[in-house]
């Protein structure tokens, strides 16, 4: 097989749930473990950062794995899903998986993963581990695809537990209160590993606490740990923290929008336990968090979060796609400068469109449009709901002829922003980023 013909094999033979939704998920590990048995369990070859969470996942991940790669660790790091290439979700410092490993992987596992039906993801994760053991890492960051007790990234080994915080996601599959989604999350707490939570919410903290005291685990919140100067990042990146409330560091950093307030706190609170264990205790030198945010891009290609595409007009994308996502977005676009805003916006069919339309903005046009999944939500159907909203604008045929008809609109003071869904935006970083 040559990599074309393998990608289209775990794309249209196996049942990924980027695509198809609810067909694909299956509530159940027992592939998994069936899988890493077959492939030697490589889980258990390197320790891990286990990230669980409803938003901020992918951003606190790529930090954490920008400062321990900073730090001189060889750092594996596992997300979902990618935006332009399958290879993105499995990198190590930064590298994506070879195309022959993913080849080779693929044909030597193929028979027997079909005799147990494995989806995308259980065959990806493991694929991610076998990597990761094959380069001989010194640690994983292992995002959470879904949930978390019954994950396929629940086998591993971490160092620490994270979690980022709870919002009402995927109620279908995981609960429809918020005490309910926290204890599927709360599922990746392991026996005596510490555990750091990014946000402090009233629903979820005895969920939380009797998890972590049944597990015997040691529990903190964020902003326990780490103390933002001004509280927050500048519009240009800037900020400063601190571990003691003290003496405080200023950062120069890739990310902006408000959103990563609460994400860089996560991320460094993690790290701060981390460095706990004397094999990682560098990891927190002033120089290896300020380089590793201030490189995170050219360290693990991480985009597609407030990412601006352009300044004439200023053109930003970002990949929030459900209620508490959307909230921090149209906050942050309401706090922006310009003349007139335009947003394409594209969702996917099995989410609560009508919550999360609720909180765009009316004074926009708009540009309807359907990212090019089987999941993706007609333009005309969103379209019409959005009229009930009182939101205008028009249905397209695609991302791009949506994109195009925004651009040709706009004036150089005017702005916009694309998104609803990450595969919107995978489309535009498809032909833009």
């Amino acid at each position: 097989m040559i990599y074309k013909e393998v990608i289209e094999y775990l794309f249209g033979q196996l049942p990924i749930f980027q695509r198809v939704g609810a067909a694909a998920y299956k509530a159940d590990m027992s592939n998994t473990i069936a899988i890493c048995k077959i492939i030697e369990n490589p889980e258990n070859d390197f320790p891990s950062v286990h990230i669980a969470g409803t938003n901020g996942k992918g951003s606190t991940s790529n930090m954490i794995a920008s400062i321990l790669q900073e730090a001189g660790f060889k750092t594996g790091l596992f997300t979902s899903p990618h935006l332009k290439d399958f290879r993105e979700r499995i990198r190590v410092d930064g590298v994506m998986i070879s195309e022959n490993f993913v080849i080779d992987f693929v044909e030597k596992y193929k028979s027997k993963t079909e005799q147990i039906s494995a989806s995308f993801f259980e065959l990806t994760f493991a694929m991610a581990m076998k990597y990761f053991s094959s380069q001989n890492i010194d640690i994983a960051v292992v995002e959470v695809g879904m949930g978390g007790r019954l994950d396929s990234t629940n086998v591993v080994k971490p160092l620490v537990s994270v979690i980022t915080n709870i919002s009402l996601d995927h109620t279908m599959f995981l609960g429809d209160t918020l005490s309910k989604i926290a204890f599927e999350k709360a599922g990746i707490f392991k026996e005596n590993v510490p555990i750091i939570i990014g946000r402090h919410q009233e629903e979820t903290v005895k969920v939380f606490f009797d998890v972590a005291s049944k597990n015997k685990s040691r529990l903190a919140y964020a902003d326990e740990i780490v103390f933002f100067k001004d509280n927050k990042i500048s519009d240009l990146g800037e900020f400063s923290y601190s571990f003691d409330n003290r003496k405080f560091i200023d950062v120069k950093s890739y990310l902006i929008g408000d959103y990563q307030n609460e994400n860089l706190k996560t991320a460094l609170a993690s790290l701060k336990i981390l460095s706990e264990n004397p094999k990682f205790e560098k990891i927190c030198d002033d120089r290896n968090i300020v380089n590793g945010l201030k490189n995170l891009y050219s360290n693990t290609h991480f985009f597609g979060r407030w990412q601006i595409l352009s300044t004439k007009p200023i053109t930003i994308c970002d990949t929030g796609h459900n209620e508490d996502g959307i909230k921090f977005i149209t906050e942050q676009i309401a706090r922006q400068k310009f003349n007139k805003l335009h947003l394409v916006i594209g969702m996917v069919s099995d989410k609560d469109i009508d919550k999360i339309l609720k909180f765009f903005p009316k004074e926009a046009t708009y540009y309807f449009c359907k990212a090019n999944i089987p999941r993706g939500l007609d333009a005309n159907v969103l379209l019409e709901k959005a009229l009930n909203l009182k939101l205008i604008g028009k249905a397209y045929d695609s991302v791009d002829l949506a994109f195009i008809a925004a651009k040709e609109s706009a004036k150089n003071d005017d702005m916009i922003f694309i998104g609803g869904s990450t595969y919107v935006v995978a489309e535009i970083a498809e032909n833009y980023l």
